[in-house]
């Protein structure tokens, strides 16, 4: 039976039976991201709704997928972003419909300390507008959140005084003791030299002194990025599919 929830301890003994594949919502259970949050249940699966972004976000993971979507069918918005287990999505249909296919992705997680070269210093606020620059140029369209500098965990590299390779938190939470990395990127006139690595490398040993579980998403065909998180010590624990869903009264509505 699909219930609400609203006790965190109740939510995080539930994540942490896979702590790495839930990483991103045991994070969201911090103070930092819980106020964005909408949380349900159907046995031991969970299904999150992050509010913090201009489209909602919707999280689930794990045996028993089906089962809780089939029960939030109702109570979903209209349009939104999904992160499904394989296959998953299936159990929206027919109400809603998959607008866009964001693909195939992996989980990874880093089980021990980072290997090989690290290099970077630490960013905060007064760097956004540089940062900003950078993705402009390097990240066009990703997502980023202004709100995470305040964790003084995005880490950065810079060549002639210029910042050129950054990587950054999605979710950092040392009351949870879970980070998840994300918005890497370098510059394009200094790729292929290993410094998204590097930067990475970096922000690892700055993220184990207060976490425990170091996680992040990746494109499952993005296979130098893939290479480069192996070669710091992640591995895969797991695959999901990324969709934007459309309800198809929405779409009739449009019609």
């Amino acid at each position: 039976m699909l219930r609400s929830v609203h006790d965190r301890a109740e939510l995080a003994a539930l994540l942490r039976k896979d702590a790495a594949l839930h990483a991103y919502e045991l994070g969201d259970l911090d103070d930092f991201f819980w106020p964005y949050t909408t949380w349900y249940a159907a046995g031991d699966a969970v299904g999150l709704i992050y509010h913090g972004q201009p489209m909602p976000t919707l999280l689930a993971f794990g045996p028993h997928t089906g089962v809780l979507l089939t029960g939030l069918v109702p109570l979903l918005p209209r349009t939104f972003y999904a992160h499904l287990s394989p296959g998953a999505g299936a159990a929206l249909a027919p109400a809603y419909t998959r607008a866009h296919d964001g693909g195939p992705h992996h989980k990874m997680s880093l089980a021990g300390d980072p290997l090989g070269p690290a290099e970077g210093e630490p960013l905060g606020p007064a760097d956004l507008v540089e940062l900003e620059a950078l993705y402009a140029q390097a990240y066009p369209g990703n997502w980023f959140d202004r709100r995470m500098l305040e964790t003084g965990q995005y880490v950065g590299i810079r060549r002639g005084g210029r910042l050129v390779a950054v990587a950054g938190v999605h979710v950092w939470s040392p009351t949870y003791r879970v980070s998840a990395i994300g918005n890497v990127t370098t510059h394009p006139a200094h790729r292929g030299r290993g410094l998204a690595q590097r930067v990475t490398a970096a922000l690892c040993h700055r993220l184990r002194a207060s976490t425990d579980v170091i996680a992040l998403n990746v494109k499952a065909d993005n296979a130098a990025a893939v290479a480069a998180y192996r070669r710091i010590g992640f591995t895969v624990v797991g695959d999901y599919e990324e969709a934007t869903y459309v309800s198809t009264g929405a779409e009739g509505s449009r019609a």
